[in-house]
């Protein structure tokens, strides 16, 4: 019997359209059966992206805000509104075939918010599911952001989970549109900065759990370029 094989790579930090462009092609190996399922770990600089039904109106800072801050913005694929990427947090991109987990979308979702929650449990943090919002909470704290695309049953993007994040960049926006709610990280709520990397295996370690993987292929260096990915 065939085993089921996760390709991981933990990328450090990269650039936001980097990322993306990187998805595309993994995408389209994926599709293709070139390459097996893959998850992305990673950092971006400070970048805002507005999914595809997202009001413009929800990115608050002013056009001064962003270049004192120096903070990027991109529209682009995946479902939700707006959203923060930067510094301290793991962003999690999964390029996987849900043809050989569920072909059901609202599952995945729900399977990403559980490897996050899990996550969470192993710091002894107790975190949980708000009705009606995607994503992970503690109370109306929202600590991970998920917004994905699904296409061919292929999925791209992925979580946004704030462990060491620098949250004053979350008031240059209204977080996914919902303004009554707050928003937090991993850091904030044990008073102490989190070991990354040290996070990142937990992540990896619940993602193999709850999809059902049978191994692992890991970067062996985190600096290993782009090109040398595909």
């Amino acid at each position: 019997m065939t085993k089921k094989k996760l390709t991981y790579y933990n990328l450090g930090t990269i650039d936001y359209k980097e990322a993306w462009n990187l998805q595309k092609r993994i995408f389209e190996q994926r599709y293709k059966n070139e390459v097996d399922d893959t998850l992305l770990l990673l950092e971006h600089s400070h970048t805002y992206t507005l999914g595809k039904t997202a009001d413009k109106k929800n990115l608050v800072g002013t056009d001064e805000y962003l270049k004192k801050n120096n903070v990027s913005v991109y529209n682009i694929d995946r479902g939700g509104d707006i959203t923060y990427h930067g510094p301290g947090q793991v962003v999690g991109y999964p390029v996987i075939n849900l043809n050989n987990w569920e072909r059901d979308t609202h599952k995945y979702l729900r399977a990403l918010e559980e490897v996050i929650i899990k996550t969470c449990e192993d710091y002894n943090l107790k975190t949980g599911r708000v009705p009606k919002f995607t994503g992970v909470w503690i109370d109306d704290r929202k600590i991970a952001a998920i917004g994905i695309k699904v296409s061919r049953w292929i999925t791209m993007h992925g979580f946004a989970f704030n462990v060491n994040t620098d949250l004053e960049f979350f008031n240059g926006i209204i977080p996914c549109g919902i303004k009554d709610k707050a928003v937090t990280s991993l850091q904030k709520e044990l008073g102490k900065e989190i070991n990354l990397n040290e996070v990142k295996e937990k992540l990896v370690f619940h993602f193999k759990e709850l999809f059902n993987y049978d191994e692992i292929v890991r970067l062996k260096e985190e600096d290993l370029t782009l090109t040398e990915i595909l």
